[in-house]
């Protein structure tokens, strides 16, 4: 079995100890992170990596600029046992955005997209793949409440679960 903690949309710009806490919290029992995008600065995504000893997936978001940008891809497609798992962080309107990720990864056989960019998160199947947004632990500009995710993938099959985050104040 593989336990998956999934973030995106952090926006921070570094590590503060309310972020620092939704990690032990959150992921402390997790074999990998993956985060959809949106770090905003290097230091976040070095900080994960420490916190994960380098067991760390990650793209870079529309937000993401500098380094980040540079040393993260736009998309990957990772596996954890015979699990193909699409990691891309998402683009334009929240309306669609499931067709628009849908095409992103066409003639790719993946059980999960996992993305970000609207900030709410998302937990359903469509076409026989599991659309995972895991929402933001850091915003709610555009969602009710801070949310991080859990991939859960044994015996070939992936199942998630979303997690209202109870700190408040992080940015």
């Amino acid at each position: 079995m593989v336990k998956i903690g999934v973030l995106a949309d952090t926006h921070l710009e570094k590590s503060t100890p309310e972020f620092e806490e939704i990690l032990k919290n959150y992921f402390k029992n997790c074999d990998w992170i993956l985060h959809a995008g949106d770090f905003v600065n290097i230091e976040i995504y070095e900080y994960l990596k420490e916190f994960m000893k380098n067991k760390v997936k990650a793209v870079c978001g529309n937000m993401d600029y500098g380094k980040i940008r540079e040393i993260l891809p736009k998309k990957e497609i990772l596996e954890f046992e015979g699990v193909k798992i699409g990691l891309i962080h998402g683009w334009g309107p929240p309306s669609g955005i499931e067709e628009r990720l849908y095409e992103a990864f066409l003639g790719e056989e993946i059980h999960c997209i996992v993305h970000g960019h609207t900030h709410h998160w998302n937990n359903e199947k469509r076409w026989g793949i599991l659309f995972f947004n895991p929402g933001s632990p850091t915003d709610r500009i555009y969602a009710p409440e801070n949310t991080v995710g859990i991939l859960t993938i044994h015996q070939g099959s992936i199942n998630g679960e979303i997690i209202k985050v109870r700190i408040r104040n992080i940015m």
